[in-house]
């Protein structure tokens, strides 16, 4: 009986993957790549720096791997590097794989079932942004999208997604919600409301309005909105009345949090990922380059 169970406890372990074989890397050693990692990354003091063991690498002849981690207030970063088997070259590289697309990954991330478009519905550029009606950055970038789509409108399609601040901008929520409403209906009135609240924030704040009255200003302004562009009022009303949204919003807040999505304004141009309100030129910059890119004119 014994014997079984030492014939299985070796089956077993023979079917485990072995992985290859560590070796600490020296002391001396350990504290010459500290150093070059230190000045070559410009870690200050404070922050410590350890040097894993080294294993074989199987991907480069005459190096092996050994991992640096640099930390600091329980905060880690690890860095996985190569070490000339003569000791005498550290290599810090980034392995990229070249059968993938990062940007057409981005891009299949976001949802864009239903989301008004401003340009051209056909582009082959398309620009998403995660906006936040209350948010004066969101304000300033609004504005130089719509000037810059005079030029590129009929080469870029525009569509924004809702990542208010709850925190900060107490009635960010409630024109997000406004908003998507209206564009179950129609998409110039989305697009309306947004030039309206993004152009006139003054207009929802008043003279100290209190928060109710702010949200209330709102309604009215999207019931307005809707009713020029011959929506169904009551069912606009409806929504609006029962926040039938809501769902919509946190689903577009999850997914911006998955996509590195920190703060507003976001911009995804085609998989690439700008933060902060863009200035014009830099706006114009980027567009171009990615029409270059894609072959379309300019």
């Amino acid at each position: 009986m014994r014997r079984i169970f030492v014939c299985l406890l070796l089956l077993v372990a023979g079917c485990r993957a072995q992985g290859p074989a560590t070796e600490a890397v020296p002391a001396d050693l350990q504290q010459k790549i500290v150093r070059q990692v230190r000045a070559t990354f410009s870690y200050p003091p404070y922050v410590d720096i350890a040097v894993g063991a080294r294993k074989p690498s199987h991907e480069f002849a005459g190096f092996d791997e050994v991992t640096v981690t640099a930390s600091y207030k329980g905060q880690s970063s690890v860095k996985t590097m190569l070490l000339s088997k003569d000791n005498k070259t550290l290599v810090a590289a980034t392995k990229m794989d070249l059968t993938r697309d990062p940007q057409a990954e981005m891009m299949a991330k976001i949802d864009l079932t239903g989301r008004p478009v401003r340009g051209n519905k056909l582009a082959k550029v398309t620009m998403v942004v995660y906006d936040d009606f209350q948010c004066p950055y969101c304000s300033r970038m609004h504005q130089s999208i719509t000037e810059v789509l005079k030029t590129y409108g009929d080469r870029v399609r525009v569509i924004y997604k809702d990542y208010p601040l709850f925190e900060i901008h107490p009635w960010a929520e409630r024109a997000a919600l406004d908003s998507d409403c209206l564009a179950r209906q129609s998409e110039g009135a989305y697009w309306d409301f947004a030039d309206l609240v993004h152009g006139n924030p003054q207009q929802i704040r008043g003279d100290k309005r209190p928060l109710e009255g702010q949200l209330a200003e709102l309604d009215r302004m999207a019931v307005e909105i809707g009713k020029k562009h011959s929506a169904d009022e009551g069912a606009l009303r409806k929504c609006i009345d029962t926040q039938a949204t809501r769902d919509e919003i946190g689903a577009s807040v999850k997914e911006a949090e998955t996509l590195g999505v920190e703060a507003t304004p976001a911009v995804i141009i085609d998989g690439v990922k700008l933060d902060g309100a863009l200035p014009i030129e830099e706006l114009k910059l980027i567009l171009d380059r990615e029409l270059k890119n894609l072959g379309a004119a300019q």
